[in-house]
């Protein structure tokens, strides 16, 4: 595996001055993106995928142990906040439950009976789309997973740093990110985890952006659940609508702090329940909402 292979261009590591070796760490992470531009049409494949499911109601799982499950942790848990759908709708699974995210607990990513179970538990089914992620494509736990949810006809896809991996025979999508070997060898925390981390970054906001959870470049269904991010919310909508930030503020709280609907009401010089429902018969979408209003 690639993943585990020495590196030569850092064999004197230890060696190396706090510069040397800042600048070395640098050279390689710069090798992470050009990585991932050559499998960019499988993760369009996989985004196509996790968009289709969510429209059918299914829910996205990320599936990981170790650092590879961290990420998929921390990907899931930024889904609510920043695009205001339900906890439920992106899930994550790591290799020895809630103890792993802070702790290491090495053992459970060979515990292939425990990630059959979690995939019952969580009772997957066909709409949903299960994201196996690991570094070395063999993880037991990952590809356990992958194929009790393969066997309840969920979707399926694999993230990797390495070929071959024995989940290729039955996932839809395999992304294989060639990363090479790592600075410190087989320390897939490093330039693998990061290229985990970029690539489900592009899962989840791509497909909330397919989703209508974003207008432009802006988060216009996040959640203001404290002070930074209702300032944030006054904001976008003194953007988008023009409106000045006392108003913004009040049709936000008018609106039960929900953005969107405070734009259309603003736009549209509507009540909360109006805009409520025009935004309803947009199936959510602002862009759609406010193509309305103009078309009026």
């Amino acid at each position: 595996m690639g993943t585990e292979d020495y590196n030569e261009l850092t064999s004197n590591f230890d060696l190396l001055s706090t510069l040397e070796m800042v600048r070395i760490m640098n050279q390689e992470d710069k090798k992470v993106p050009l990585a991932i531009e050559k499998v960019l049409p499988d993760i369009a494949r996989a985004i196509d995928i996790i968009v289709d499911g969510f429209k059918k109601g299914g829910r996205l799982f990320y599936v990981g142990a170790g650092t590879s499950g961290r990420l998929g942790v921390l990907d899931a848990a930024e889904c609510p906040p920043t695009f205001g759908v339900d906890p439920e709708m992106v899930q994550a699974i790591i290799a020895g439950g809630e103890r792993a995210i802070t702790s290491a607990v090495e053992y459970a990513e060979d515990d292939i009976e425990s990630a059959k179970e979690e995939i019952k538990k969580r009772n997957v089914l066909e709409n949903d789309v299960v994201v196996g992620i690991t570094a070395s494509g063999t993880t037991p736990f990952v590809v356990s997973a992958l194929e009790e949810a393969h066997r309840r006809r969920a979707r399926t896809i694999l993230v990797t740093n390495n070929y071959n991996s024995p989940a290729k025979s039955f996932v839809d999508v395999a992304v294989e990110i060639d990363t090479g070997p790592e600075i410190i060898a087989g320390s897939t925390r490093l330039k693998a985890g990061t290229s985990q981390k970029l690539v489900l970054n592009m899962f989840s906001t791509i497909s909330m952006a397919k989703l209508g959870k974003v207008y432009g470049n802006i988060m216009v269904d996040v959640r203001p659940t404290n002070q930074k991010l209702i300032n944030r919310a006054v904001r976008i909508i003194k953007k988008i609508t023009g409106a000045t930030e006392e108003l913004a503020l009040e049709k936000l709280k008018a609106c039960n702090m929900n953005v969107k609907e405070a734009i259309i009401s603003i736009l549209g010089n509507l009540s909360p329940e109006e805009s409520k429902k025009l935004l309803n018969e947009s199936n959510g979408y602002l862009r759609t909402a406010i193509e309305r209003l103009k078309a009026k």
